[in-house]
């Protein structure tokens, strides 16, 4: 009977563990960059090659780094609520191109309409990589300081930006 009790004690555990684990939300994948000044990457526009961003050009204002490709499924969910986030003028957004090819690109925002202040081409990824991106789309609030405040994976939803992207940003803008 003894020699079933260490057996039995580890499967409660597991399944301690797996009942936690079904409780958590996917989609809020902790960042080690929340509270953290954003990873600094230098890359040329989407739309004007000849001409560079980084970060630091943000400084001074709440903004939105998205990360897209046009390729991806999931962002042509939730690219209608980023148009109108947009459109609405509450923050701007800044688009970082992950892993796509410049032309299918530019003609994908050509397309379905383009909501971003501009868009960075990140062909190979190693700005995406910097930032902990696991797939796309991915989203980054990054207050006045440069500091990642929030990290969401996934398509934005408009329940997200209701409850939690725009409130933050109400707040990091000290409305």
């Amino acid at each position: 009977m003894r020699r079933f009790l260490l057996p039995f004690v580890l499967f409660v555990v597991l399944v301690g563990f797996l009942a936690v684990g079904l409780r958590l939300n996917p989609r809020e994948v902790p960042s080690p960059f929340i509270g953290k000044p954003a990873p600094a990457f230098s890359l040329s526009q989407l739309e004007a090659a000849d001409q560079q961003f980084s970060p630091q050009d943000m400084r001074g204002q709440v903004w939105l780094l998205n990360v897209w490709a046009s390729w991806c499924v999931s962002c042509r969910q939730e690219h209608p609520v980023l148009l109108d986030l947009a459109r609405h003028n509450v923050i701007p957004i800044v688009g970082l191109d992950y892993k796509d090819d410049r032309e299918p690109a530019k003609a994908w925002l050509a397309e379905h309409g383009n909501p971003y202040r501009l868009s960075v081409w990140d062909r190979d990824g190693k700005a995406g990589i910097d930032y902990g991106v696991y797939g796309v789309p991915e989203t980054f609030v990054i207050d006045k300081a440069g500091i990642v405040r929030m990290k969401h994976v996934g398509p934005i939803t408009p329940s997200v930006l209701s409850e939690k992207i725009i409130p933050l940003v109400k707040e990091l803008n000290g409305a």
